[in-house]
C-alpha cells in the first residue's frame, strides 16, 4: 500500500499536562488538578486523547509494516531529510513548528491529537473553556486517521504547494520560512509601535512601482499566508483567503488615529513577486515568526521586507477544502 512511502517521520506534540506536571512538576498546577479547579479541568484528559492518538498511528503504520521513527516536536533536527512522507500528532502549532523544518522535497500531514467538540463546549459553556484544538491545518484525527492515510498511500489524496512567507532584514534573509503569519511588534504588549511601510512591485516588471509611504503608530504590523489567513488575521477582521492563494496579506494592528487619506491601507495584499517594505520606527522590537516561539530582533531604523518568495510546501489539505 505504501510503496511510494519508504520511510516516515512522526513528530509528536508534548501535551501541556505532560509538559508542566511530568517534565517541570509545576508545584501549583499540580495543587489546582488535586484541587480539581475549573481552570484546569480537562488537562488531563486532554493529555489521555492524545496520547491515544498517538497510539492508535504507531499501531495503523505497524500494522501496514510501515517503517517510521518518532520524534517529539521540541527534538527536532535543524533539517529533516532522508524521510518521504512527515506525520505531526498534536494541533497547529506541531505542524507549523514542524514546518520550519521542512523545504519543498518533504510533505508534511497533521493529524489533530485532541479535536475541539461543538457539542462538549456547549454542555459546559456555564461551567469551563470545554474547547481544545482547532487543527485548521490537520488532514485527519483519530477517527479519520486509517482513512486519510488509506487515500494518501493509494494516491487518491496528494499534497499541494502553499506558500510561505520570506522575511529579510536589512537584506539578511531570515532562515526559517513562516507558514503562518509574521508578527512584527514592540516586545510589550502595552507599547506603541512606530514604523513606516509601503508595497513594491517585482523589480523585474516593466509597470513595477511602489505605493504610498504609510507612517503609523499601531500595537504591529502582522503579515500572513493564505493558509494562515483563517488565524489571527481573521479574528483581528482580516479576509480569508483560497488556501492556494499565491498573494499575502498584511494588516496594522490598531491602528492610532491614522491620516484620513491613509485609513485605506492599514489592511491589504501583496501579491505575487511584490514585497512589503517596512522601516523600523521603535527602538526595541521583535518579529514573531509563526507564534511566540521564534523570534528575530529588531533595531530603529533597519528595513524588513517581506514577500512569497520563500521556498513552498508540500502540504495535505483537509478534506472538506480540498474540493476549494
Amino acid at each position: 500500500m505504501a510503496a511510494a512511502f519508504r520511510r516516515l517521520l512522526v513528530v509528536a506534540k508534548r501535551s501541556a499536562y505532560e509538559v508542566y506536571v511530568g517534565m517541570h512538576g509545576d508545584a501549583h498546577l499540580k495543587a489546582l488538578l488535586q484541587e480539581k479547579s475549573q481552570v484546569v479541568h480537562n488537562l488531563l484528559d486532554r493529555h489521555t486523547v492524545h496520547q491515544k492518538t498517538l497510539q492508535e498511528c504507531e499501531a495503523l503504520l505497524t500494522k501496514w509494516k510501515v517503517p517510521y521513527d518518532i520524534v517529539q516536536r521540541d527534538c527536532l533536527p535543524e533539517k529533516i531529510e532522508d524521510v518521504d512522507l512527515v506525520l505531526t500528532i498534536g494541533g497547529d502549532g506541531t505542524l507549523l513548528e514542524t514546518s520550519h523544518h521542512l523545504d519543498e522535497r518533504i510533505p508534511v500531514l497533521g493529524v489533530n491529537s485532541d479535536p475541539t467538540s461543538q457539542e462538549e463546549v456547549d454542555a459546559n459553556l456555564g461551567e469551563y473553556d470545554a474547547s481544545r484544538s482547532t487543527g485548521h491545518l490537520c488532514a485527519a484525527t483519530a477517527s479519520s486517521l486509517e482513512e486519510v492515510l488509506t487515500d494518501v498511500f493509494e494516491e487518491r489524496h496528494r499534497p499541494v504547494n502553499v506558500r510561505r512567507i520570506k522575511l529579510s532584514v536589512d537584506g539578511r534573509e531570515f532562515p526559517i520560512p513562516a507558514l503562518n503569519d509574521v508578527l512584527a511588534a514592540h516586545p510589550n504588549p502595552a507599547a506603541v509601535t512606530r514604523c513606516s511601510f509601503w508595497v513594491e512591485g517585482a523589480p523585474s516588471c516593466s509597470t513595477s512601482s511602489a505605493s504610498p509611504t504609510v507612517y503609523c503608530r499601531s500595537s504591529g504590523l502582522r503579515v500572513c499566508t493564505a493558509i494562515g489567513s483563517t488565524g489571527a488575521m481573521k479574528s483581528a477582521g482580516g479576509f480569508v483567503m483560497h488556501p492556494l492563494a499565491t498573494a499575502l496579506q498584511y494588516q496594522i494592528r490598531e491602528p492610532i488615529e491614522p491620516h484620513s487619506s491613509q485609513r485605506g491601507l492599514m489592511h491589504g495584499s501583496i501579491l505575487d513577486g511584490d514585497s512589503l517594505k517596512v522601516r523600523w520606527g521603535t527602538r526595541q522590537g521583535k518579529a514573531y515568526i509563526d507564534g511566540s516561539h521564534l523570534q528575530v530582533d529588531l533595531k530603529l531604523g533597519e528595513e524588513l521586507t517581506f514577500s512569497n518568495g520563500a521556498p513552498q510546501l508540500q502540504w495535505f489539505r483537509p478534506k472538506d477544502n480540498a474540493r476549494t
